[in-house]
């Protein structure tokens, strides 16, 4: 997979945030469309090895940077917790799981499952062309090779940064997110990062942890260099 140019000291401020801004909110910069830099893949690799990560913030697609403090992150050791009914459900294999085989459909339907704002248009462009330079990856779930669930993130090295993910089937985005967690370990990454908890991650023993602290784990797992495929 190819690796992009990564900035050698996350925490760092990409185009368009201030390092006062880093330290100090979790909404980094809100500006209007005319005055937002284009999500180029630089400035989104630039952006994820320097802690922070853009989501339209509004209906018209204005983009804000946020780097929330305390950060979630889902552990990739023993605390990451499967419930026993999503371990009978495992067991069951209902669904096959497929990896990028659909990237596009993926980010489509998480947009569509989480309202007009958040995944814009531009959002979804963006995060295509990252797809296609190997540096966001989609795990798929289907019953019968239809696309029920899934998730997709971005990929830097030994961290991988968890975007959204949708089910239209019971379990399928928890299965996809098991099958995440799986391949990353087999890999030996260091991070999976959520951005934030919500009572879904809660369930799998996602942790929220200070951002230097944050900032000390990404700037390790950078200096890693592993492969999702």
């Amino acid at each position: 997979e190819p690796n992009e140019p990564i900035p050698s000291k996350p925490g760092s401020a990409p185009i368009g945030a201030t390092n006062r801004a880093v330290q100090h909110g979790a909404s980094l910069l809100r500006m209007s469309r005319a005055r937002t830099p284009k999500l180029t893949p630089e400035l989104l690799v630039s952006a994820y090895a320097s802690g922070m990560f853009p989501m339209a913030t509004n209906a018209r697609g204005d983009i804000g940077w946020f780097s929330p403090d305390p950060r979630a992150v889902i552990p990739l050791d023993e605390r990451f917790h499967v419930s026993h009914g999503l371990r009978r459900v495992l067991r069951q294999k209902p669904f096959e799981i497929t990896l990028n085989q659909d990237f596009p459909a993926v980010i489509e339907a998480c947009a569509k499952a989480h309202g007009p704002t958040w995944i814009s248009p531009e959002i979804m462009e963006s995060y295509c062309e990252l797809h296609r330079r190997g540096l966001a990856h989609s795990v798929e779930t289907r019953l019968e090779g239809v696309l029920v669930g899934g998730l997709y993130g971005v990929h830097l090295r030994g961290a991988f940064f968890g975007e959204s993910m949708f089910h239209r089937a019971t379990d399928a985005s928890k299965i996809a997110l098991v099958a995440l967690v799986e391949r990353l370990r087999e890999r030996e990454f260091l991070l999976l990062d959520t951005q934030w908890v919500t009572p879904h991650l809660a369930r799998f023993g996602t942790l929220e942890v200070p951002r230097d602290q944050y900032l000390q784990t990404l700037g390790q797992a950078l200096e890693r260099h592993c492969q999702f495929l």
